[in-house]
Formats: structure tokens, C-alpha cells, sequence
């Protein structure tokens, strides 16, 4: 039933040996990974603002200028740091492999629980923000940011599903869109400045409400608040440090590259909507509608054809930030899994060669985070950047450890400095990156924080536990040195409701196998039944004995498991299996019409010890278009090899 849906929402699948054709060259990589630094641009800024007007004076927002530098300076340490990464661990990972090889296993968790939180953060936020621009522009829409917002995570997701070159591919166009229009806005509110001076916003005629206390220490302390959310410039940086394998050769240099690239954009971009925020005097609103750079584009455009390209091409590089996440969390996700920190099933390939597992689950926790907060831009925000700074300050002290590992080995005095100057910029790294951490968690704990930073406590028990059971079962499964001693006898049975051909082909299968006895058992629920059974399997004269347990409370289940322990309590060395007749239907809604005893049967069966089960298949006509189906589905790959 689903098999058509699916090859039409997701396409054929592809041969594992075509892996190499998913690979990504920078052209491409740059939308993939990057989509979401350089989309923080279109709200860093608002951020930033929206801390400083709570001061009540416009004099104050002033200050954004100096605090968009410190972000910017930030940026530039970060990408530096992640560059030596890069170079120092192409195999991916990120800060947990970095964390993991020098720092240990709970440093490792620790990174990766923050930046698995803040992937399912990127996609909320960053949808949402994308629903805003678009109701920024198209304001009766605004009602409906819930639907539209789970709608276009679905897109993204069946998007993803279809393959990483495919989703980069069909994003690229927007996020270039987007950088070449922001740029020009930039150049255009430049020119005007230069030749006449900026025209101001419509907002900045509006009075700020003051909230915050100011003067001394109190303005520092604002200060330190807008520099936290100004840091929403950073998310989304270490994407490409873990998805260096997906790059084309060589990954290490052409991942470098590409992060380079984005820093330069993200940096030029940031500056220049701040510095277009101040000459047009824009307010942020609090509730994020309309938005500071709608309000600059408006102001030095107009309400034209420029300003809804560029509405439009901002919402849709918001929504196609969340990309970034749809590659990193698979693919820290399929890491985590290998390393039994996670569920297997998240390392397993699917149909397009992506980790569709990991896909899917992203898209599901971060539709319910969305509903949950009513895709309200300015609580989800808040529990935006405390786990991406997290990540990035275990990456970098994981770094130098690495590097003194480094230089630990003999080596020539050029290779020694070169060494020494990448363990100095993680240094930098480390130390900015935690002084960050600190003010980020200090300002935004209590406005929303506090939930990420418990998901990442709850997560990083969660995987602990996960690998404490991989780790058991795989004790429990280690073959002792002698070996599985064979059982001295094999007691066969079958379950027998009435005499049908899945039943006879069950007890002539049950024969086949020859075990040392044999026995069919039926449970008399109505006894006139009971009796007609007795008499046709006499009348056949069926070669195997016939056992009737009793059931007064007309369960059939448990007198059977009853029987089946009391055989083998008899003979602990022994091995009983029990032969289920069941018939397969190729319809869904027929299996609503029979009762599935067969199944709760060999569900219960499945725990006792001793006991093996065996099914005995009878396939109904309706089945044999389902059995059509999946033939064909088998030869049209081998047809097209």
C-alpha cells in the first residue's frame, strides 16, 4: 500500500556502490551546510536590538555596533578553530569524535547530546523564522504559522529523503539568491548613504518601552544579555567539521574551503544588516513581525519588486537553514549509532543512500517542539545557542589536547611551529567559545534555556543507558568456548483450532522435520465444537495424536503456554517447538477481520525458554498481489544495473 507513495515522494533506490555520485563539491556543499550561518543573519541582528530597546532609549541601540563586532570576532576565532578540525579529523564527527579521542566518554556524550539538541533547535527556529518573513511580508497569513511551519518541515524532510545531493541541488538557488540580494541591499543602502543618506524605518518613530535597568554595571550587564543573542550568528558552524565525508575529494581541503567561504559571507552579511539597521533607525518588534531586515529592505526599496524577491528569498534561506540540521543529524546520528550510543537502526542507509531514519526523526521531535510553542519565534529562541557553544568549547579543548598529543612526537622545528600556531588558535577557541557559553547560559537560563540544557542532561543519560545494553547484550551473546550443546530431544507441537489446509500443511511440515514426538493440541472453548474437531481428525485418520486442554474461562493463550511449560519442565534438556499454522491476507483492513491468536501466540512463546517457534505460512489469494509487487520491486533494480 505504501510502496507507490513512497517511490513517488522519495524515487528509486539506489545501488550502495553509487555512493560516490552522493558526494558534494563546494558549489553544492555551501547551501547544504551553510544555510543556516549565513541565514542568522537575517535575525542576529533583530536579536541584538531587541535586548537593547528594553532599555527605553534609542541612544542605546547604539551599542549594537560594538556587541556585532565582538560577534563577528567570535565567528571568525570559530572558523579558524574548526578549519585545524577539519584537517586534524576527516573521517567527520565533529566535536564528539574530537571529544571522544581526547577528552573521554562523558566530554564526548556531552557534545554530542548539546549538538543533537541544537540541530532539532536549528529546524524550529529556523522554520519558524522563515513562517515569519513570510508573514512579514503577507500578514494575514500570520494566523497560521503553526500549519505552515509543520508543512514545510515535512517538505524539507521528504526533500532530505530523496538524497543529499538531490536537497542541496534544489536549495541552492534560494540561499544564492538570498546572499546576492542581501549583498545588494547592502551595496544599494551604501550608495544612498554615500549620496543622500539613509531613509529611516517606519518603526523608528515608535517609543521603547523601558524594561531593564541602565547605567554602570547595569548597562554592561545589557550588554553581555545582547551579545548572548547576538551569538544566534553562530549556529550551524560545526555542520560541515561533521559532514566532511559527504564532500568530494579531497574532503579535508575542500570541507576547509567551503567553511572559509561561509565565515566571509556570514561576517560581511551580519555587518552590513547591522549597519543598515542603525541608519535606518529600525526597531524589533517582540513578537518578530515585521522583522528589522524586512523593515531596511523596505525602507531603501520600497514596497517594489526587489523588496518581495528579497521577502521571499529570506523566508525560504530561514527555511532552508534548517537543512543544515537535516544533514548533521542524521550524520552524528549514524555515528552515535555505530558507536552503540544510539538505536542501530539510525546507522542503516535507506533506499537514496541517506540515513533515513535519522531524517525522519529529526523532522517528527521538531514538528512537536513547533506545535508545542505555537511557532512563537521569541520562546524558541531562547533555548537557541546554549548547545551549539557547548559543542564548541569541548571541540576546542579537545583540540589542544590533540595537538599536544602532537607534539609529543619527534619532529622538525618548521612542523613544531606549525603545530603550535594550530594549538594556539583552538586556545583562542576554547577560551572565547566558553566565555560565551557562560554569558549565554547566565542570560538566557530562565527566559527557555533551562529545557535545552535538560534535554541535553536527559540525552545524554538516555545514549549512556543505550550503550550500557548494547554493551550487555553483546556479553550475553559471546559464545562460550564449548560451544551450544545440541538437545537430547526435540518435543514437536501444533496449536489446532479446526481442520484447514494451513493446519494440515503445519502438522505435514512438523512431520517432515522428523522430531522425537509430535502432538497436536486444541483448547475447547465450545465443546460441540471440540467434538466435530475429534470426529474429522478420527475420520481422516490424521497421523499424529490430538491432546484437548480444557478452558473454563475460554482463554486460549494461557492453557496452551500452560501445556507447553509443563513439557518442558519435564525434560529441562529438551527442546520444545511448536509449529503455528496462520494464513497470510494481502490486504490491511483484512487483517481487522481475524483475531491474530497466531500472533499474540508466538508472541508470548518468544519468552520461554526452551521453546523455539516456528511459523508454517498459508499465502490466501488476495496476497498474491503483494507478492506481485514485491517481485517487481526486486527485478526493476536488477533491471536497470
Amino acid at each position: 500500500m505504501l510502496a507507490t507513495p513512497k517511490r513517488l515522494f522519495v524515487g528509486r533506490p539506489l545501488r550502495s556502490d553509487r555512493l560516490g555520485e552522493t558526494l558534494l563539491p563546494k558549489g553544492i556543499a555551501l547551501p547544504v551546510f551553510c544555510s543556516d550561518p549565513i541565514s542568522s543573519v537575517a535575525y542576529a541582528t533583530e536579536q541584538i536590538l531587541l535586548v537593547l530597546g528594553t532599555a527605553g532609549a534609542a541612544s542605546a541601540l547604539h551599542l549594537a555596533a560594538p556587541i556585532a563586532v565582538c560577534v563577528a570576532l567570535v565567528l571568525v576565532v570559530v572558523v579558524a578553530s574548526y578549519r585545524q578540525t577539519c584537517f586534524a579529523y576527516p573521517t567527520g564527527g565533529g566535536a564528539f569524535i574530537v571529544s571522544k579521542t581526547n577528552l573521554g566518554e562523558k566530554a564526548a556524550l556531552t557534545a554530542a547530546a548539546a549538538l543533537l539538541v541544537d540541530y532539532v533547535m536549528t529546524v524550529a527556529v529556523s522554520v519558524v523564522a522563515g513562517v515569519v518573513a513570510v508573514t512579514s511580508a503577507v500578514r494575514p497569513l500570520a494566523p497560521h504559522a503553526v500549519s505552515i511551519s509543520v508543512g514545510l518541515v515535512v517538505l524539507l524532510a521528504v526533500v532530505n529523503l530523496r538524497g543529499v545531493k538531490e536537497s542541496g541541488t534544489a536549495f541552492a538557488l534560494p540561499t544564492y539568491a538570498f546572499i546576492v540580494l542581501t549583498l545588494l541591499l547592502i551595496g544599494s543602502g551604501a550608495y544612498q548613504a554615500a549620496t543622500g543618506g539613509l531613509p529611516t524605518a517606519d518603526s523608528s518613530q515608535l517609543a521603547l518601552q523601558h524594561t531593564a535597568k541602565v547605567g554602570g554595571v547595569f548597562t554592561l550587564l545589557l550588554c553581555m544579555r545582547a551579545f548572548a543573542s547576538g551569538c544566534t550568528a553562530l549556529t550551524g558552524v560545526e555542520a560541515i567539521s561533521n559532514g566532511i565525508p559527504a564532500f568530494t575529494r579531497p574532503k579535508a581541503k575542500n570541507a576547509a574551503t567551503t567553511l572559509t567561504i561561509m565565515g566571509a559571507l556570514a561576517i560581511t552579511m551580519f555587518a552590513g544588516v547591522t549597519a543598515l539597521a542603525l541608519g535606518t533607525h529600525a526597531r524589533a518588534y517582540a513578537n518578530g513581525n515585521p522583522s528589522v531586515i524586512s523593515q531596511i529592505a523596505e525602507s531603501i526599496w520600497g514596497r517594489g519588486i526587489l523588496y518581495f524577491a528579497f521577502q521571499a528569498a529570506t523566508a525560504a534561506i530561514l527555511v532552508l537553514a534548517a537543512n543544515t540540521a537535516f544533514t548533521g543529524f542524521p550524520m552524528l546520528a549514524s555515528i552515535l549509532a555505530q558507536d552503540r550510543y544510539l538505536p542501530r537502526q539510525l546507522h542503516t542507509r535507506g533506499d537514496r543512500l541517506v540515513f533515513s531514519n535519522g531524517i525522519v526523526l529529526l523532522a517528527g521531535v521538531s514538528t512537536a517542539l513547533i506545535i508545542g510553542f505555537n511557532a512563537s519565534i521569541d520562546k524558541l529562541i531562547q533555548l537557541y545557542i546554549v548547545g551549539v557553544f557547548t559543542s564548541f568549547t569541548l571541540s576546542q579543548l579537545g583540540m589542544i589536547r590533540h595537538w599536544s598529543r602532537e607534539l609529543s612526537r619527534p619532529m622538525g622545528a618548521q612542523a613544531r611551529r606549525r603545530l603550535r600556531r594550530a594549538q594556539a588558535i583552538n586556545a583562542v577557541g576554547a577560551a572565547v567559545t566558553g566565555v560565551v557559553l557562560v554569558i549565554v547560559v547566565r542570560y538566557k537560563f530562565l527566559g527557555g534555556a533551562y529545557l535545552a540544557i535538560s534535554a541535553m542532561v536527559l540525552l545524554f543519560f538516555l545514549m549512556r543507558g543505550i550503550h550500557r545494553h548494547y554493551v550487555r547484550v553483546a556479553v550475553e551473546l559471546t559464545p562460550r568456548p564449548a560451544g551450544v550443546a545440541l538437545p537430547s530431544r526435540i518435543h514437536g507441537i501444533v496449536p489446532v483450532s479446526t481442520v484447514h489446509e494451513p493446519t494440515l500443511r503445519a502438522l505435514a511440515f512438523a512431520r517432515a522435520t522428523r522430531p522425537h514426538d509430535l502432538t497436536a493440541v486444541t483448547v475447547q472453548v465450545d465443546a460441540e465444537e471440540t467434538r466435530r474437531l475429534v470426529d474429522e481428525w478420527n475420520a481422516r485418520r490424521i497421523p499424529v495424536p490430538l491432546t484437548v486442554l480444557d478452558s473454563p474461562y475460554r482463554e486460549i493463550t494461557r492453557p496452551l503456554l500452560a501445556y507447553i511449560s509443563r513439557v518442558r519442565r519435564q525434560s529441562p534438556r529438551d527442546v520444545v517447538c511448536v509449529y503455528i499454522p496462520e494464513y497470510v491476507v494481502g490486504h490491511w483492513w483484512e487483517q481487522l477481520l481475524h483475531n491474530q491468536s497466531a500472533l499474540r501466540l508466538k508472541g508470548r512463546l518468544l519468552f520461554q525458554p526452551g521453546v523455539m517457534v516456528t511459523s508454517v505460512p498459508w499465502q490466501l489469494r488476495s496476497s498474491t498481489h503483494a507478492v506481485e509487487a514485491a517481485e517487481r520491486e526486486t527485478r526493476e533494480p536488477a533491471a536497470r544495473q
